[in-house]
């Protein structure tokens, strides 16, 4: 039987955000690097990095094969007129490597999601290889 811990949560690897009126919505998993150009860039600090410039808008961020660096980052969000100029001078002005900051930024309606409401990385995964 499961036992509520001292503090009073499970570190089960997601990400979460908790509305005004206590209601838990999962956004993604904790523990997402992708290798690019051999460093290990953390997934959702580049998601973070999007909401900050964006903070109205959904993110999610995947990758693909890239034979020059290993694997490219690929952003889809939903801010309308989304463009990978402006987060990479963010990304400059803030310190952050070029390296996590996505050139292919793909603007779509909703993020897909999975039946338990958590993203679907793999149905974005696809639309970013082709």
């Amino acid at each position: 039987m499961l036992q509520p811990s001292e503090e009073g949560w499970h570190d089960t690897g997601d990400i979460v955000t908790i509305d005004a009126e206590g209601f838990v919505t999962i956004r993604g998993r904790a523990k997402r690097f992708a290798k690019i150009g051999g460093e290990m860039i953390s997934v959702p600090a580049v998601e973070g990095y999007a909401s900050v410039l964006w903070p109205d808008a959904e993110h999610a961020v995947v990758t693909r094969p890239d034979p020059r660096e290993g694997k490219q980052l690929v952003l889809f969000t939903t801010r309308k007129g989304a463009k990978a100029s402006d987060l990479q001078a963010w990304g400059r002005s803030n310190g952050i490597t070029e390296l996590a900051i996505p050139r292919d930024i793909r603007e779509v309606d909703a993020l897909p999601l999975l039946g338990t409401g958590k993203l679907d990385y793999v149905t974005m995964g696809a639309l970013a290889a082709a």
